[in-house]
């Protein structure tokens, strides 16, 4: 079966954002480029990876180049911090993912795979743990493809950790997450108090 592609090679936008209040939301990849616009669902953590893959990608592609390129700086703030483009709809829900970075136009290419199909019924869980990524995307039915400029990849680091910041407080004794009326506090024997008191 014929893959879908969606390929974004010059976007006008690629971003991380939520639908949602916090504790409840629903975390979207999108790319726009022109009039064709793709948002995908995807887990918080997947965003979190996301972005420390390609800090870590930015890293590498400093050491490769050894001087050669003109590497932009780490961003504190980005850019766009805008609210994700209307319609959001979902096209798919992301499963695996994969980068690659080109040396000879200075771009990175993120690849977003659709959830995989159903696993082959002769397929028990012991060859499920042992399939690469690669072989995952072979059975997605869909993929988003993004190539982005370095600077660009910068900014979209830099709205991720702030999309990701903007949820729930963590409490200060746990770690967990703080609903607005507090939470059931494991270091605090079970006892569910307010994270602030006024």
């Amino acid at each position: 079966m014929a893959i879908l592609q969606h390929s974004f090679d010059n976007p006008d936008r690629f971003v991380a954002g939520t639908v949602g209040r916090p504790g409840e939301r629903s975390f979207f990849l999108q790319a726009r480029q022109g009039n064709n616009l793709v948002s995908v669902l995807c887990e918080k953590q997947q965003v979190a990876l996301l972005a420390e893959h390609l800090e870590r990608m930015m890293d590498e592609v400093g050491k490769l180049v050894d001087g050669n390129l003109q590497l932009p700086p780490p961003v504190a703030v980005a850019r766009d911090n805008d609210p994700l483009d209307a319609p959001i709809e979902e096209e798919f829900r992301v499963g695996t993912m994969s980068l690659g970075f080109d040396l000879a136009e200075e771009r990175i290419t993120i690849e977003l795979f659709s959830v995989t199909g159903d696993a082959p019924e002769d397929e028990d869980e012991e060859d499920a743990a042992e399939q690469t990524p690669e072989m995952l995307a072979q059975r997605a039915e869909e993929v988003v493809r993004v190539r982005m400029t370095l600077p660009a990849v910068r900014d979209f680091i830099a709205r991720a950790n702030a999309v990701l910041s903007a949820g729930r407080p963590p409490c200060p004794f746990c770690g967990q997450p703080v609903n607005a009326g507090g939470h059931i506090c494991p270091r605090a024997n079970g006892y569910r108090r307010p994270l602030f008191e006024g």
